[in-house]
């Protein structure tokens, strides 16, 4: 077998594997990226980039519903070529995948595609994808792996009938009715825009509400647009107990807490219930590295308790989110490339649900504050105040901010709402500088726009908006 000696290998071209490896590039280190199938990884390919794209591109049945409103005669039979939009999604998802071949290539970091298997802290065994295998000696290795998503009993993906998530965003045609499993954030978000494009849709969700770790308040919106739509069908307190697949659709049995059965019958089934970490058969056990329910034990640094294995991204756990893998590849790479006191110490962690409308927030809520012991002071301001909210027909939702009321520093930051995703960010901004309520509220927000209502929000935490009844 052929050994190969390198500085540093990365595993996983992900958006933790990736950055990392331009980052480390960046500051004059040799970088091997080790990846089995797609640069971008889940992000890209399966996730992030695909479902946005699908969820946004649906969302032009409600602007051709809103301008009818406007006096446009437009003529719209809701007859959707699914097979054109994922030809679409599909060109785009390239594109971005040939960009960051292009990025890693103008960095110099070496890419093989291929299966690591790893052998000690020092070695691991590269199967690429003709199947020659090659034995790497490298100085310091990053874990970029990713997570998958979790099957349950009874439903094992077949990608046709039962769907995963990377399913979900592949359909070839709009399915009259599917059942989703798992009432979190990549259920809805898939059921949103189904929904949009025709489908009925059934949640299936075992807690009593679905979103069940976002704040309520912002979930209510969000439920009480969905409960407006005769399509969907939102069946909380209820499992999935099992399926059976026939010629035209699945059969479902659920089951609700009183013990209760009853049968469903869909075109499809969608299992959204998690992720779990890529841990396994890639001879984790072999490095010597801790491990707590599947998932890498790191410390600020990204380090394991083995100095010169590094991990990031999903497969370390906490927020399955792209920009914290990003981060965290960005942090590892200035570890290992030395002379910088970089770790993960973040104060606040945007996070978006990109439902309709949409969920952001970051920073502390309301119940956490309290928790940890603050006095806090709360402000809200509608959408439906909003002249812009109005102008462009999206007036559902409204920013709540979180403070301190000892010295009115800004703890938390929730929007429901049109754009919420993009709004966000300021709150991230304001906590991470640690801003103060009279900050954000003096702050002049350009008229009219959709960033004004957190202006008005800060403003209503002291009693004080100009636009609502305080």
């Amino acid at each position: 077998m052929e050994l190969k000696k390198i500085d540093n290998v990365i595993v996983g071209a992900g958006p933790g594997g990736y950055v990392c490896a331009i980052k480390m590039a960046q500051l004059g280190k040799k970088v091997l990226l080790i990846e089995k199938e797609k640069l971008g990884g889940v992000c890209l390919n399966v996730g992030c980039i695909p479902s946005k794209a699908l969820i946004n591109a649906s969302k032009i049945v409600d602007k051709f519903k809103f301008a009818s409103e406007l006096g446009f005669s437009i003529n719209y039979d809701e007859k959707i070529d699914m097979l054109k939009l994922q030809s679409w999604k599909n060109k785009m998802v390239n594109k971005l995948t040939s960009g960051i071949a292009t990025l890693l290539k103008a960095n110099k970091v070496e890419v093989i595609y291929g299966n690591a298997y790893f052998k000690d802290r020092n070695h691991l065994e590269l199967t690429d994808n003709n199947l020659n295998k090659t034995l790497i000696e490298f100085e310091n290795l990053v874990i970029a792996t990713g997570s998958s998503p979790i099957e349950i009993p009874n439903f094992k993906f077949d990608e046709d009938k039962i769907l995963s998530s990377t399913g979900g965003l592949n359909l070839s045609e709009v399915p009259e009715h599917i059942v989703i499993i798992g009432g979190g954030y990549i259920g809805m978000e898939i059921g949103t825009f189904l929904l949009k494009l025709g489908s009925k849709i059934t949640i299936i969700e075992a807690t009593s509400n679905i979103l069940p770790t976002s704040d309520q308040e912002l979930v209510s919106i969000v439920l009480r647009k969905l409960k407006r739509n005769k399509k969907a069908n939102i069946l909380t307190n209820t499992k999935a107990k099992d399926c059976i697949i026939k010629n035209n659709g699945v059969e479902i049995t659920i089951i609700n807490d009183k013990g209760i059965e009853e049968k469903v019958n869909a075109d499809k089934v969608l299992v959204a219930v998690g992720r779990k970490p890529n841990t396994k058969d890639i001879g984790i056990e072999n490095l010597g590295i801790e491990l707590e329910k599947g998932f890498i034990k790191v410390n600020k640094k990204m380090q394991t308790n083995i100095s010169n294995i590094y991990a990031i991204g999903d497969v370390v756990g906490g927020y399955m989110l792209a920009h914290k893998a990003s981060k965290e590849g960005i942090i590892a790479a200035e570890v290992i490339a030395g002379g910088y006191k970089s770790e993960f110490d973040n104060y606040a962690m945007p996070s978006v649900i990109f439902t309709d409308p949409e969920i952001a927030s970051v920073g502390l809520t309301e119940d956490e504050a309290i928790q940890k012991g603050y006095k806090i002071k709360v402000g809200r301001f509608p959408f439906a105040a909003l002249g812009k909210s109005m102008a462009i027909g999206e007036t559902e939702g409204f920013v709540k901010i979180i403070i301190n009321e000892e010295n009115n520093l800004v703890l938390g930051l929730h929007i429901v709402g049109y754009d919420a995703s993009s709004l966000i960010s300021e709150g991230a901004l304001a906590i991470e500088m640690g801003a103060t309520a009279e900050d954000m509220a003096l702050t002049i927000h350009p008229h009219p726009t959709l960033p004004e209502a957190i202006m008005e929000a800060a403003e209503a935490s002291f009693g004080k908006a100009i636009h609502i009844v305080n």
